[in-house]
């Protein structure tokens, strides 16, 4: 921020303003349903360094965004100009009902959906509650400069969290927060108020590898570092191409992205519950993958709206389906489902439907 901007703010807000004005932020992110908040400065040199090598590395397959603006990225204030602290919040989205994870991953004719995308889209719900923090804080010091994110901007969200003292980027390269676990969003206030910081969280990992163990692909062979082309989420998400043919079988009946390893965390076990709006819609907690697969364009759109999942795109929502079909216990009526479908979509889900085929075939030939 401008030394003038920053001076005025101080000869406003004096040391107890600034104090007293954090305490009641805090109050204020808690009646808007944030389940922690943080205040940070913009120095992100240490994880600038670790995101270069990362780009270097290729590990962040298609995701171009990831390397446009990288700058931006790691140096707040050429994002927003005249920043000078960076308000970090988490909201808890586990479903507190629906079927259990593991239940699901293990009947492999049902379809698995990443817990945070079963329920209502978070980008939105948090960025208009940061707006309402915002408007609250206006409302107490007067105009101030800020901007709102929420997974919505070249943002490093995580180590901002961390430097906040919500949690520690763990080995699976999400925030771990030691009394709440790993299932919660993140979004942030870039702000130029000189609210006074909290003291960064420091690891708890330790010697523990359950994570990476549990990896079905071995994205996480280098713990703190996700090599993205490998991983689950990425490739049933981020994606947009062809999943590669040998990663295929790996996935299961994993359709839109993967929590294997935070469903493993230790510090998961006793994580709370998220609100309602993130409670499973549609029975999508429990699907058959054949009943999902032949939803029409028209179904896509109608049973994913207000949802995460509607950023895939039914070209891709039927891509995954298909590798997750030719993952499923072979039968006549998966077989006929897929051969009746060729041809109807695009040359991509074509190519995976042809997968399918091939993969059952052989199978049911295995068992006869």
């Amino acid at each position: 921020m401008s030394s003038s901007r920053y001076h005025s703010l101080m000869g406003r807000l004096s040391v107890k303003d600034l104090n007293d004005l954090k305490k009641q932020i805090r109050q204020w992110s808690i009646e808007l349903n944030f389940d922690e908040f943080g205040v940070c400065g913009t120095d992100l040199s240490q994880a600038a360094s670790a995101l270069d090598t990362w780009l270097t590395r290729d590990w962040h397959g298609e995701m171009s965004f990831m390397s446009r603006h990288a700058d931006k990225r790691s140096q707040p204030e050429k994002l927003v100009s005249g920043i000078y602290r960076v308000i970090s919040v988490r909201m808890n989205y586990f479903p507190n009902q629906g079927a259990q994870p593991f239940d699901v991953l293990q009947n492999p004719s049902l379809g698995y959906i990443a817990r945070y995308a079963l329920g209502r889209d978070y980008h939105r719900l948090i960025r208009r509650k940061l707006q309402q923090l915002a408007d609250r804080i206006t409302e107490s010091v007067g105009p101030f400069r800020y901007r709102a994110f929420a997974d919505s901007a070249p943002v490093m969200e995580k180590p901002l969290a961390q430097a906040a003292g919500l949690g520690w980027v763990g080995k699976h390269t999400n925030l771990l927060n030691r009394h709440q676990g790993s299932w919660f969003f993140l979004g942030e206030l870039y702000t130029d108020l000189p609210l006074p910081v909290d003291k960064p969280a420091s690891s708890h990992c330790g010697s523990c590898t359950k994570c990476i163990d549990a990896c079905p692909t071995g994205a996480l062979d280098h713990p703190y570092q996700l090599d993205a082309r490998l991983c689950i989420a990425y490739l049933t998400i981020e994606h947009k191409t062809a999943i590669p043919e040998a990663l295929r079988p790996l996935i299961g009946n994993r359709i839109f992205g993967c929590d294997d390893c935070q469903l493993v965390c230790p510090y998961n076990r006793d994580a709370p519950a998220g609100a309602m709006d993130f409670s499973p819609r549609h029975n999508l907690d429990t699907s058959a993958l054949l009943d999902l697969f032949q939803w029409s364009e028209l179904d896509f759109d109608r049973f994913t709206q207000g949802s995460a999942i509607r950023r895939l795109g039914y070209e891709r929502w039927l891509r995954n389906l298909a590798v997750a079909l030719g993952n499923a216990p072979a039968n006549q009526q998966i077989l006929e489902t897929l051969k009746n479908s060729h041809g109807d979509m695009s040359p991509m889900v074509d190519e995976h439907i042809v997968w399918a085929i091939k993969r059952l075939e052989a199978n049911m030939d295995l068992k006869a």
